[in-house]
């Protein structure tokens, strides 16, 4: 049997908090509901979903790098730290690993601050305002980004 290409779902900042943080926003939804929801909809399309979160951007930046080796793409939610960190961005292009960018709630409907993302510039494309809905499209998209890159 072949081995399950890895894609890495990482989770920036306060999104431990989902359920209880500000649930118009972000939904009732745990990270553990998406976390489950992942690895179901990974499997079916053939993936092995490895889902990490943190609230230190030291541990995210090692993540990414330490995917060059072991994971086949990336989908990030980087949270507060899509609004701040050069230093996430440029461990993303370092990697050059496929990725897609991932944002519960529609950042263009929300503060001006929020409307720019630092991380974007990394990614193949970007996912947000779908809520959890967004995490499982991506997937869906790497799937077929990883699929497209075997038979070249």
């Amino acid at each position: 049997m072949a081995k399950r290409p890895t894609v890495l779902v990482l989770n920036g900042p306060n999104l431990n908090l989902l359920g209880t943080r500000e649930p118009g926003i972000y939904g009732r939804e745990t990270l553990d509901d998406i976390q489950a929801a992942c690895r179901k909809h990974g499997e079916t399309l053939g993936l092995a979903v490895e889902f990490r979160q943190t609230n230190r951007e030291d541990e995210l930046i090692g993540w990414v790098q330490q995917a060059r080796g072991s994971a086949a793409g990336i989908v990030i939610n980087p949270a507060g730290y899509s609004h701040t960190s050069i230093a996430l961005l440029d461990a993303l292009l370092a990697v050059g690993l496929p990725t897609i960018e991932v944002h519960l709630s529609n950042i263009f409907a929300r503060e001006s601050f929020r409307h720019h993302s630092y991380v974007s510039r990394a990614a193949r494309g970007v996912i947000c305002g779908l809520g959890s809905q967004g995490y499982r499209l991506a997937l869906t998209a790497m799937s077929e980004i990883l699929q497209t890159q075997t038979e070249t």
